[in-house]
């Protein structure tokens, strides 16, 4: 059997993921890796609790789920799973998890029929963020070292990992706001333009608005950029019709 990495091992490789700015899905991916390292498992999953609504979600597995990673979902509390968030505690049984009292089968998990099962917490500033569940296909008799290293890789990536998903979410937040000023933007140009077309071809406001839709769809081009375009040529029309406009071209002449 291969030794198990070192404590120190794993921190110089857990160092060199955080200061690599990775994202949640490939930190997930690295926690999956260590976890492997680690335990020698035949299936690995990482469950995160979603802030929004407290709910556990499966957001990563060793074992291709693609339909159930970021869909499967279980209540705070249940199952095997939601007593070690609960209770910020490691589970560790060597064979028939299934019949653990606390056990809950999920849909579409194999790995559920698996014969030894461990779980430690992924903490971040001392909050349970999600658990790393380790399984084995047959007995497994997880030793202090490989418990001890799973819960460092937690308690070391948790944080890492709390810090990527609030990066992201900030950086969706702020791609949202953008995307509202831009078509609040677009709304007033709009506007703007359908009061040109209402003033200068006596049209009302949904006829004004109809044209400037089907002269976009005709011309394949956004309503935005058909609306600045009317405003650009309503203001060059505006400064050409103004007094003293072409007193230039008399001077030259």
């Amino acid at each position: 059997m291969e030794s198990l990495p070192s404590e120190v091992s794993l921190l110089h490789r857990i160092s060199s993921i955080v200061s690599s700015n990775r994202s949640v899905d490939e930190m997930l991916g690295e926690i999956i890796g260590m976890t492997v390292q680690v335990t020698g498992c035949d299936a690995c999953l990482v469950y995160l609790i979603e802030p929004a609504t407290g709910e556990v979600v499966l957001r990563a597995s060793q074992v291709p789920h693609a339909s159930e990673i970021g869909n499967l979902t279980m209540a705070a509390g249940q199952g095997l799973t939601g007593w070690v968030i609960e209770h910020k505690s490691v589970v560790a049984l060597p064979e028939k998890a299934y019949q653990d009292q606390r056990f809950l089968r999920l849909p579409g998990l194999v790995e559920d029929t698996y014969e030894a099962f461990c779980s430690v917490p992924l903490v971040s500033s001392g909050d349970v963020i999600g658990v790393i569940n380790v399984h084995h296909r047959e007995r497994h008799d997880y030793t202090a070292q490989e418990i001890a290293l799973l819960t460092f890789v937690g308690e070391q990536m948790g944080g890492a990992l709390a810090r990527a998903r609030l990066e992201e979410e900030n950086t969706r937040l702020a791609a949202e706001a953008e995307e509202m000023r831009r078509q609040l933007e677009t709304r007033k140009l709009v506007e703007r333009a359908k009061g040109i077309l209402q003033y200068k071809f006596h049209l009302t406001e949904e006829e004004a608005y109809l044209r400037l839709r089907n002269e976009s769809r005709r011309l394949r081009r956004p309503m935005r950029d058909l609306a600045e375009a009317i405003i650009l040529t309503e203001e060059l029309s505006r400064k050409a019709s103004e007094p003293g406009a072409h007193s230039t071209e008399a001077e030259g002449d």
